[in-house]
């Protein structure tokens, strides 16, 4: 407790580091290690970027809507493994106003580049996304932008079509660049929509825009797609409401059990789609 108290937040590879003496940890087996010792205990918890730190207030219910600041991320890649080689070349972070109510202004772009992925894509990947290797060949890497994209993201529910894919990326990068563990609230508009729209044939970002009335401008790029993921949200949010949401965990898991009975998993750190790692709407990124 004394090295949080002095110091702050830390890294489980820091805190393996520095008090267990461990000095050749990797990233992964430190942060075995420090969840071992420290995630069952309360007087602990994490920070959104995965950090650990000192509990200072009591933990409390899920947050009402209304109070939720939602980011939709897309991001464009190279491939669909993102811990097995492929990399991010665009990603696009489009912010909706706290608790995305009726009648909310339109989404806005927070956070918006290129990426450099340090290797040529595919012409696949550059016929699908119309991005080429010449406007990467210019463009920073993700360690020079990493910073810039967690401010965006802090004290927001992380939201995406298929988030399994994109929150796999993104928290593949994040630790490749900082060794840190992302971690907060995930909501995925995918299975929003295979729950609120049953009837739906498909449930892939051109099939429920189409439904919603909402024309994609730029499919496959990043900005494009968050802009349409958001405005969906918007309205599966709205449906949510209409059958008695008002918390977050009203809106990932209905008809979860009362507040101090057991869950299969928490509402605030809900798994993605299961499905392949690829977007709905997609074979490739």
């Amino acid at each position: 407790m004394a090295y949080l108290e002095g110091g702050g937040p830390a890294a489980s590879l820091a805190i393996v580091r520095d008090v267990l003496g461990i000095a050749k940890a990797n990233r992964h087996n430190a942060d075995r290690i420090a969840t071992a010792l420290l995630a069952s205990d309360p007087r602990f918890t994490r920070t959104t970027d995965g950090r650990w730190t000192l509990v200072t207030t009591a933990v409390v219910a899920s947050p009402a809507l209304d109070g939720c600041r939602f980011a939709v991320v897309d991001v464009e890649t190279t491939g669909t493994r993102a811990r097995r080689g492929d990399r991010i070349i665009e990603i696009a972070v489009v912010g909706l106003p706290r608790g995305v109510a009726p009648g909310s202004a339109e989404p806005q772009v927070l956070f918006h580049t290129l990426l450099n992925p340090g290797f040529p894509i595919s012409p696949f990947v550059a016929s699908l996304t119309g991005i080429t290797d010449v406007m990467l060949r210019d463009a920073p890497s993700f360690d020079a932008v990493v910073d810039g994209l967690l401010d965006a993201l802090r004290d927001t529910v992380f939201v995406a079509h298929n988030a399994r894919f994109d929150w796999a990326f993104v928290s593949a990068e994040v630790e490749r660049a900082r060794g840190l563990l992302l971690q907060g609230p995930r909501v995925c508009t995918m299975r929003l929509a295979r729950r609120l729209l049953p009837d739906l044939p498909r449930r892939n970002l051109d099939t429920v825009s189409y439904h919603f009335g909402i024309t994609i401008e730029g499919r496959h790029r990043a900005v494009g797609d968050a802009v349409a993921a958001a405005k969906c949200l918007h309205r599966l949010v709205g449906l949510a409401r209409e059958q008695g949401a008002v918390t977050l965990a009203d809106l990932v898991h209905p008809g979860a059990p009362p507040r101090g009975q057991p869950r299969s998993r928490s509402p605030l750190d809900a798994p993605a789609d299961p499905g392949p790692a690829a977007r709905g709407d997609r074979t490739s990124p």
